[in-house]
């Protein structure tokens, strides 16, 4: 019981921090409504509620884009017609294939910030786990079977992105380079290193004359959950989630991830108590692109097919927020996750249905990045008591 009062407590406040970024990115629509306040001086009550309604069906499209109409999607079960039955649910499942790369990710920041290193790679990281991932399936191509590729390029991705994440955790343990700029300059280099590759006659698409691979479900492929028509949701979510149960066993039931966290919390003390800071900190940073790396991996031989410069989409810098959004747990990684999943799918049809700009969703979700780097502020706005210290919860 005390257990879950705890976790209440503490989540409370991201929880708080997501709604009050939501009023203010709705104050942000209202003012910007220039259409209705035009009205103002003829008709002030309609123009302020054309505004409100404006918000009301906006915020209304993103979350039917997120997570689907639930009348609809009630009708097409009861019809049983698997075209309706995917249309419906289609929303919902985007929503599940956004927050896959993101929650690898996440897990990845959130092992390294735990033990006190800033990795900002995760872009670089999970394209050189993709590149990986995309070398060995072409070169298993017609010589071993679909399931021995996907298990060998999955391995081969994971690995690459941790070797590459590994590189500044070693350039700090032994020459104290310091991880922010190192992580941030390698991830220009593998971008690089990705062109580079896409450019070869051995990875680049026939006939293509832009940078992007070959395709690659057209023989190996994740397999997916649901078979239905044009559902992308497969197994790599699955997997997500068993990473994040496996992150959360590591941080706080091993005696690796005990010394791992004692590191980031007091590196000289853990130093002086016979802990390895050094191998701590190449041991973070290698777990960190491996995750970034295996979700890499699972986008560019599941979601999406096939290898292209752009893949990541600012996934790694995305993951380091919502890291932080869920105060570095790997429960609450998964839960900001698809946080963040639902604002960008949702995002899209509330643009459509209710022409509020793309770009008032980034701004919403930077608002809600502020307001939890500033839970002082948002205390003081719901009018909270600071809370007593308590122990740490495993999640």
């Amino acid at each position: 019981m005390t257990k879950l009062v705890a976790l209440l407590r503490r989540g409370a406040l991201p929880i708080l921090a997501v709604v009050t970024a939501l009023l203010f990115g709705a104050i942000v629509i209202v003012i910007t409504d220039f259409e209705n306040l035009s009205r103002l001086g003829s008709d002030p009550l309609g123009a302020i509620g054309g505004a409100i309604g404006g918000v009301g069906s906006g915020y209304g499209a993103m979350l039917s884009g997120a997570f689907g109409d639930p009348g609809r999607i009630l009708t097409a079960l009861q019809s049983g017609s698997q075209k309706d039955i995917a249309t419906a649910i289609r929303p919902l499942t985007e929503t599940l294939v956004a927050s896959s790369p993101l929650i690898f990710a996440g897990l990845g920041v959130a092992i390294s910030f735990r033990a006190g290193m800033f990795n900002i790679g995760g872009d670089g990281q999970l394209i050189i786990g993709a590149l990986g991932a995309t070398t060995t399936a072409i070169a298993l191509a017609g010589n071993a079977p679909a399931p021995v590729i996907l298990v060998a390029a999955i391995i081969a991705g994971t690995v690459s992105g941790g070797l590459w994440g590994f590189v500044p955790g070693f350039l700090k343990a032994r020459t104290g380079a310091h991880e922010v700029i190192t992580t941030i300059m390698l991830n220009y280099v593998a971008a690089q290193v990705v062109l580079f590759g896409l450019r070869s006659d051995f990875l680049r698409a026939p006939g293509s004359g832009q940078p992007i691979s070959k395709v690659l479900t057209t023989f190996v492929d994740v397999p997916s959950i649901l078979s239905l028509p044009a559902i992308r949701l497969d197994y790599g979510f699955v997997v997500a989630l068993v990473m994040a149960v496996i992150v959360s066993w590591l941080l706080f039931r091993t005696t690796k991830g005990y010394e791992l966290r004692a590191a980031g919390f007091n590196m000289t003390a853990a130093r002086y108590a016979g802990m390895s800071a050094g191998g701590s900190m190449m041991l973070a940073m290698f777990l960190s692109g491996a995750l970034a790396g295996m979700g890499g991996s699972f986008m560019v031989i599941g979601t999406v097919g096939q290898l292209s410069n752009d893949l990541s989409g600012g996934i790694g810098f995305n993951a380091i927020a919502l890291a932080l959004l869920a105060g570095l747990r790997p429960s609450g990684v998964v839960l900001a996750a698809l946080l963040f999943g639902a604002l960008t799918t949702g995002g899209k049809l509330m643009g459509i249905q209710s022409g509020i700009p793309f770009d008032l969703l980034f701004f919403v979700q930077a608002l809600v990045i502020m307001f939890v780097a500033a839970p002082g502020l948002v205390r003081t706005i719901w009018r909270i008591k600071t809370p007593p210290v308590e122990a740490e919860v495993a999640t």
